[in-house]
């Protein structure tokens, strides 16, 4: 029973829901507001307000995330002088995510918290105080448990029965391809589980889920999700041409956007660069059901990792209690979460209720996934990064997007041209 209060897995779980409850009761502090900005004087439209909003968002996360901390005897005497650190920055990364081109071609505020968090780590050398408040996996879980309150099961029927099929297919096929190539490279299960993972379903949140269901190291995570963030960017340039050059049309083209580019605003730029109504909602559509199967596909990961590692002991399988205790907890708050949105609060409150409380709760999982990732960028090396493997994981995720591109590509052709149905749009 400890483990309820000394453990990251519950504890991501215990402050999702302490969020989503305040989200439902109209409780959570007002989300500060930033603009699409060309004009620094435009950027808040809040004016002097939004640092208002700053400083209550600032000191909500920081409290829940200082009793955690706390609870689960972690170094919370130095922890608020890192965390002071770590928000600003992050607040920084989505200051500079909301620059009008930049958020027009898709590049996602994680990609710019990354990046920062990157150049910090590796032109300065950390000081010791601020390991403290660096607690990647913790800040990400929390993000991935709001974001199972987002997946609606309503939104499974409106992503459709086509959508759903492709993402289905396209999930299994790809998955399984991208192990094997990263096994025949001579990866590790886990990272390659987790590499595969974020080729097949959607990136860096299905990577995320992947890697804490496999117990993932956390230097790969890294890898992947890098790897994620730089291949969606000439992507999401080139394929919108080529979808042009070879003749496909609007629906087709969303559909092979929507399930080939990792990352959701990748999708949407790309979308709306073939077709800014049609080809925008099927992409967005299709995107929506590969985002729907992240929980279902890091439960079943989480069982077959923890099945298949022996007792160093005796090499014997684990009991069932064994499996309980090493079964990353967050997972099950991610599906409680959306079981609880879908099934209580929807039904009781309307659609429109649970939108709008979903739209309060998705900003501040945009909040912990921007604070997770600036921890990534701080904790990885360049060179360590560039070490890994030798190149050949970065090899082996490139045979496997490319794999993915052109399945993709054949899966759209029967599902959305009309040749084995009339066409859903």
């Amino acid at each position: 029973m400890s483990s309820l209060f000394k453990k990251d897995d519950w504890w991501a779980i215990w402050v999702g829901f302490i969020i989503i409850i305040m989200g439902i009761f109209k409780s959570l502090p007002g989300l500060p507001q930033i603009a699409k900005w060309t004009d620094l004087a435009k950027v808040f439209p809040a004016g002097i307000g939004t640092f208002q909003d700053v400083f209550l968002v600032f000191i909500l996360l920081g409290v829940l995330t200082f009793v955690a901390i706390t609870c689960m005897d972690k170094d919370y005497r130095k922890y608020w002088a890192s965390y002071v650190i770590i928000f600003l920055t992050a607040f920084l990364a989505m200051f500079v995510g909301k620059y009008a081109t930049l958020a027009n071609w898709g590049l996602e505020t994680v990609l710019w918290a990354l990046f920062i968090g990157l150049i910090i780590g590796n032109l300065i050398k950390l000081p010791e105080w601020m390991k403290a408040g660096i607690q990647t996996e913790f800040f990400i879980k929390i993000g991935l448990v709001l974001l199972g309150a987002e997946i609606l099961f309503s939104t499974v029927v409106k992503a459709g029965m086509i959508a759903m099929i492709q993402a289905l297919i396209v999930v299994l096929a790809v998955w399984f391809f991208a192990y094997w190539v990263c096994r025949k490279f001579a990866m590790e299960k886990t990272f390659a589980s987790v590499m595969a993972t974020g080729v097949s379903i959607c990136g860096v949140s299905a990577a995320i889920a992947a890697s804490g269901a496999v117990k993932g190291k956390p230097k790969e995570t890294s890898y992947v999700i890098s790897m994620v963030l730089l291949v969606a960017m000439p992507m999401l340039v080139g394929m919108p041409l080529l979808a042009k050059a070879i003749g496909l049309d609007a629906a087709m083209a969303g559909a092979w956007m929507g399930g080939t580019i990792d990352t959701t605003a990748a999708v949407v730029a790309a979308g709306t660069l073939v077709d800014p109504k049609t080809g925008l909602t099927v992409a967005s559509v299709v995107k929506m059901a590969q985002n729907i199967l992240i929980g279902f596909a890091a439960f079943i990961m989480a069982i077959w990792a923890t099945v298949s590692v022996k007792k160093e002991s005796g090499g014997e399988k684990p009991s069932v209690m064994e499996i309980w205790y090493r079964f990353p907890k967050f997972i099950l708050g991610f599906i409680v979460a959306s079981l609880v949105m879908s099934f209580i609060v929807e039904p009781s409150l309307g659609s429109k209720g649970a939108t709008d409380i979903i739209n309060v709760t998705k900003g501040y999982r945009e909040w912990f996934f921007v604070l997770g990732f600036v921890c990534v960028g701080l904790e990885t090396r360049f060179k360590e990064l560039i070490a890994v493997g030798k190149g050949k994981p970065a090899l082996a995720f490139i045979i496997a997007q490319a794999f993915n591109i052109v399945f993709v590509l054949g899966v759209v052709y029967l599902l959305w041209s009309g040749v084995l149905f009339p066409r859903p749009v």
